[in-house]
């Protein structure tokens, strides 16, 4: 039998250009990877999907765009007007908000405000900070990320993309 642990706040492995604190993660736990995530104003992760994976997203503080259903029909430039079979929209999700989404669901969020989100985000199975080490170096440099490169990347961590990533502002 093993202990568990306890993280204090602040504390956990900080993903270089990803917003993202590693809590626990693949050298604690084969189930997820959790993380404390600030999501910067005007970012978008783009629509996407995994054929295996699930996640779990849970607003702490502010409002994110929502998104967590198969569209009636799927646009390639933005998610933001899709719309499920039974009519159901994105939604506005604020403080103690949850999106749960199970493998092969498309789904997406963004934060259309001024200041950064603060969410915990699980995922499962565990071992997810290894590809947001690697989106974080990609998004972290001026400019727009290279769309190939994110969408390679993305491919190797069975995640398809459906819609762009948006980078949004850092905070100043």
């Amino acid at each position: 039998m093993s202990d568990g642990i306890v993280v204090s706040p602040g504390a956990g492995h900080q993903i270089q250009g990803s917003g993202m604190v590693l809590k626990v993660g693949a050298e604690r736990t084969q189930r997820w990877s959790v993380f404390e995530a600030l999501v910067a104003p005007g970012f978008d992760v783009g629509a996407h999907l995994h054929s295996e994976a699930e996640e779990l997203f849970y607003i702490v503080d502010g409002e994110l765009d929502l998104l967590a259903f198969e569209p009636r029909e799927r646009t390639r430039d933005s998610w933001h007007g899709w719309k499920s079979r039974d009519g159901t929209g994105v939604v506005r999700g604020g403080p103690g908000s949850l999106m749960f989404v199970p493998a092969k669901c498309p789904h997406a969020f963004s934060n259309p405000g001024a200041k950064p989100v603060r969410m915990l985000f699980l995922f499962s199975p565990a071992g997810h900070e290894e590809y947001l080490q690697k989106v974080g170096e990609l998004v972290a440099h001026p400019g727009p990320p290279d769309p190939s490169a994110i969408a390679d990347l993305r491919a190797r961590y069975d995640i398809q993309q459906l819609t762009p990533l948006i980078p949004g502002r850092r905070p100043v």
